[in-house]
């Protein structure tokens, strides 16, 4: 790797830890700004204003704002998540608990989207033009128009209702086989799917389309290459960078629609606790959560970005 390159990746890197550290601030300004008053909703209504004041003194809710930003700043960068305040639990533990679930739907929607998702786009640009293409088009764009809560309402009626087929409910701690798990990831999988294998296949449609216009795959064209040779010798090596930022970019729809199947399927995940500290207004649980999106989504993205680097011949 020469220095210009590695000087591109490190810079990558600083501009993601800025991004990090500016979307904490907004972030903790955002939860600030949630209206009604912590201690009065964990007391009560009944409670008396001195019991309010005096749990208001001891969860330090009276001191300036900057100086809680910067000290659970520091307790984020040291590890320290902070307590809960509706469950008066290490925030730690609950995430804990509920991230291994979360992380086993992002993997199991990663494995089921990714592949297909890259076989039409690929295909249809070696296709393009043609009725496979078209059809390809339209049904991504017709899938992309869909909010995604209406494909998990419509995944329920269907599936769970109607044909009496899969559950309504995830019970991500009830699995103890293969069609188990089956069950209970099928209609969480089949949503986020529909979330991010229509833009995905756009895009790598696009990127390899715009690498097999390049002077160098039209040569091998006319040297008698087959198509699909061009397409998988010439054209993919060189579309590796567009197609992983295409990947990264659709993964990272991930992180909203997740909020919506969490919720909808009662899947016991980040996103749902999440929701439910909203709901408490547990103020350090929805900062940590909200981080933990923004960090995966960053992550994903600055990786995309350093493949793209490290894979262009150019840079090299």
């Amino acid at each position: 790797m020469n220095r210009h390159v590695l000087s591109l990746v490190l810079g990558r890197v600083i501009v993601a830890l800025i991004t990090l550290l500016i979307v904490s601030f907004t972030v903790f300004a955002a939860t600030e700004m949630l209206p009604g008053d912590v201690a009065q909703i964990l007391l009560g209504q009944a409670a008396t204003p001195e019991a309010v004041a005096g749990l208001r003194a001891a969860m330090h809710l009276n001191d300036p704002a900057i100086l809680r930003f910067l000290r659970w700043l520091a307790g984020l960068a040291t590890g320290d998540l902070g307590i809960s305040y509706a469950n008066n639990m290490p925030i730690a533990e609950l995430i804990g608990s509920r991230l291994g679930n979360s992380l086993k739907l992002a993997a199991a929607t990663t494995l089921f989207s990714v592949p297909i998702a890259l076989t039409l786009g690929i295909t249809a640009a070696m296709l393009r033009g043609s009725l496979y293409d078209r059809i390809v088009t339209v049904i991504s764009i017709g899938v992309i128009s869909v909010p995604e809560f209406m494909v998990a309402t419509s995944a329920v009626l269907l599936f769970a209702v109607y044909l009496k087929w899969l559950p309504a409910l995830a019970f991500a701690n009830e699995i103890h086989s293969f069609s188990q798990m089956l069950r209970v990831f099928a209609m969480p999988v089949i949503t986020l799917s529909f979330v991010i294998s229509a833009q995905m296949i756009r895009m790598t449609r696009a990127a390899v389309i715009e690498t097999l216009n390049t002077p160098y795959v039209e040569m091998a064209l006319l040297k008698g290459a087959s198509r699909p040779r061009m397409v998988l010798k010439h054209a993919l090596p060189n579309a590796l960078g567009p197609i992983v930022n295409a990947v990264a970019l659709s993964l990272s729809y991930l992180l909203g629609g997740v909020i919506i199947v969490e919720t909808i399927f009662n899947y016991p995940g980040i996103a749902k606790l999440m929701v439910d500290a909203v709901a408490t207004r547990d103020l350090p649980l929805i900062q940590t959560c909200a981080m933990i999106f923004c960090l995966v989504y960053l992550l994903l993205i600055t990786i995309a970005d350093i493949i793209a680097i490290i894979s262009n011949p150019r840079l090299r």
